[in-house]
């Protein structure tokens, strides 16, 4: 039986959205950027070949699926999505929405400048329409 726990600074940094077939979807507490972390519901897994072939297919299909229904979303120029885990090790998937007006464009995001929290009401009202476009992700 699989236990799942998610990282405690990714619990600290993040806002939980809804979960997906393979993955807890959660967004970055930073208004910045319209980002969501995507994280593998399994325990003990750091790096994608770890997953199993349907796994790997799955993180993919979702990462993919969710990218570009944001980019559409928020109208986005470019699309980013990395896995790191230099910091959490925890498996993890970054899907960011960029413009070429943002706070650190063509930059990445990691590293440049603090993250600016979202406001409640503004928390609010994006929660709500990931969570309206990602329900349906979950159901196709």
């Amino acid at each position: 039986m699989n236990t799942f726990a998610l990282d405690q600074r990714l619990e600290a940094d993040t806002f939980p959205i809804a979960d997906l077939p393979l993955c807890r979807a959660l967004l970055m507490n930073d208004a910045r950027y319209p980002w969501v972390i995507l994280v593998p519901r399994l325990d003990n897994v750091s790096e994608v070949f770890e997953l199993s072939d349907v796994d790997q297919a799955q993180l993919w299909r979702e990462a993919t699926q969710l990218g570009s229904v944001m980019k559409t979303l928020f109208d986005g120029d470019k699309l980013n999505i990395a896995t790191l885990g230099n910091v959490v090790q925890q498996l993890h998937i970054h899907v960011v929405v960029r413009k070429h007006a943002d706070a650190t464009w063509p930059a990445p995001v990691w590293g440049n400048g603090s993250a600016e929290p979202y406001a409640l009401d503004q928390l609010a009202s994006l929660r709500d329409q990931l969570i309206a476009h990602i329900d349906r992700l979950a159901v196709d």
